[in-house]
């Protein structure tokens, strides 16, 4: 069996990529000088296609798994998070551990909203459900956009057992927050948590509302039927 190296996943990702496509995901996320993507590099391959690369290294050791994390391309690193998560979903009890912290020790590379979104709450949310959360406390205090949106995209692993405890404190947080990227985020918690629970969805906006970002406010009320997005829009 040949070993299986970051450079060869790097080398099919260049193959498939596509100018175009690289050309519109340097803008969909935001790449331009002084904005939140600014350095990214797309080769331009779809999401699908890094699927199914990472699905043919599932067994890529954590060696290579952080080459890639370091690389400067944007598929190399979201083709190993999604490695990352096939590992974690698959291993034992030891294997998790070690790639929780794994994930953890290689955060800073985790550094674009669709590799967060993709990654915490695959990984670090699962580890949390039933271990201390005072990690996510910690990342929602750092200076770093994506450390923060990590806290709170990783909640969403609790919100299906109807543990909202640390999505909402977190949500409260955020409400003075300066960048959208965390108020979407804040909005779209808040909408999943009205799924799940639409009276502590409503809880919730009836105590902030009046402090809540627009963005914020606009996700979080999307699936609420039109006479109560009215009065929240209204208010």
């Amino acid at each position: 069996m040949p070993i299986l190296k970051a450079q060869s996943i790097s080398n099919e990702l260049s193959l498939l990529g596509s100018a175009k496509r690289s050309e519109a995901s340097s803008w969909f996320f935001k790449t331009g000088p002084g904005q939140y993507g600014y350095g990214d590099v797309f080769y331009g391959v779809s999401v699908p296609e890094q699927r199914k690369i990472s699905k043919r290294y599932k067994d890529l050791d954590l060696v290579e798994i952080r080459k890639l994390l370091k690389s400067k391309i944007h598929e190399c690193r979201l083709t190993a998070l999604f490695i990352l998560i096939l590992q974690y979903e698959n291993g034992n009890e030891t294997q998790k551990n070690t790639i929780y912290d794994f994930y953890l020790k290689n955060l800073d590379r985790v550094n674009n909203w669709d590799l967060v979104d993709s990654s915490a709450h695959k990984i670090l949310g699962p580890h949390l459900r039933n271990r201390d959360r005072s990690i996510l406390h910690e990342l929602a205090e750092s200076k770093s956009l994506w450390k923060r949106r990590v806290a709170l995209i990783s909640t969403f692993a609790f919100l299906k057992d109807h543990d909202f405890k640390d999505a909402i404190n977190l949500c409260e947080i955020y409400l003075d927050d300066d960048e959208d990227l965390i108020h979407k985020a804040t909005g779209w918690t808040l909408r999943e948590i009205g799924k799940v629970s639409e009276p502590t969805l409503t809880q919730f906006l009836n105590k902030h509302h009046k402090a809540m970002p627009r963005t914020a406010l606009r996700y979080s009320i999307e699936r609420l039927d039109t006479s109560q997005r009215k009065k929240y829009m209204k208010k």
